[in-house]
């Protein structure tokens, strides 16, 4: 099946579909089942991390899937154990050897860990992968605008992506605007949320009944509005499928402002200036 999904251009011109699919928490054993219905059901952008302990499985997948490999965009992250130059290049041929793939196409720090203080020397390293040609292009998870000023500061290559928590609950106002700033795309993890919560708000709702779709729908396609990458997640074939069925309608001015107005700054996951983890 073909991609409905249209291409973002990253800043070093590389193009990188706009809707993804995730697969944090999904294990192994399952993530080449989930990846594979992603691919038939017409992703092209798969996003996986070493933490996620699910590679090999995601790399299954995509070399079962008949998808020409150029056709297939794959996003890993370094974990924050592989901190430093050294280690992140170690690190690297590890997840390229689970993936079972010759390059990646964006590899990512997935926290920066500040505590170490290790994430110029780390991404030093991406940026000799990168200019080796292994990866496609380099970026960054969970920086905030500090740690983006001081990798900007202090390295050759801007960030081609900052990947963050972003949902209607926390919408980052001010990371999104500094990443537009420089020319960094902003992709949402946990795009919907965490739980049930945000998909049961009254207002989320009432855009869906108005639309005739699930809220996941109107919250995805709210991301995309606002021009984010976003990798939904889901390990259930129907709303895997569900999820890239977001882009035959368009929120109107009333919606996104009632969506614009649910934000909380609240964090389902951890403070990227405190987390040490790893």
């Amino acid at each position: 099946m073909s991609s409905k999904v249209p291409p973002i251009i990253l800043n070093n011109g590389v193009e990188m579909p706009q809707l993804g699919f995730g697969v944090w928490q999904v294990p192994d054993d399952e993530a080449q089942r989930a990846v594979a219905t992603a691919l038939e059901s017409g992703y092209r952008s798969i996003d996986t991390a070493a933490v996620y302990g699910n590679e090999e499985g995601t790399g299954r997948a995509v070399a079962a899937s008949g998808v020409p490999r150029e056709d297939i965009f794959v996003t890993t992250k370094l974990w924050n154990s592989g901190h430093g130059y050294d280690k992140a290049l170690r690190a690297f041929d590890a997840s390229l050897a689970k993936l079972g793939l010759d390059y990646v196409d964006l590899y990512l720090i997935h926290w920066p860990t500040p505590a170490r203080d290790l994430y110029v020397d780390t991404y030093k390293a991406l940026e000799k992968l990168y200019a080796d040609g292994r990866v496609r292009a380099i970026g960054v998870s969970n920086f905030e605008t500090e740690h983006l000023r001081r990798l900007i500061d202090e390295t050759p290559v801007v960030p081609a992506v900052d990947q963050i928590e972003l949902h209607p609950h926390l919408q980052q106002h001010a990371a999104r605007e500094y990443h537009a700033e420089h020319g960094i795309a902003t992709e949402a993890w946990s795009p919907l949320g965490s739980g049930k919560g945000l998909l049961e708000v009254p207002a989320i709702v009432a855009i869906a009944q108005k639309h005739g779709r699930s809220p996941a729908q109107i919250v995805l396609r709210w991301h995309l509005q606002l021009g984010n990458v976003v990798i939904p997640k889901s390990v259930t074939p129907s709303r895997i499928k569900e999820n890239i069925e977001v882009f035959d309608f368009t929120l109107d001015i009333e919606d996104l402002a009632a969506i614009s107005a649910l934000n909380e700054d609240r964090r389902t996951g951890p403070d990227p200036a405190t987390f040490n983890a790893g």
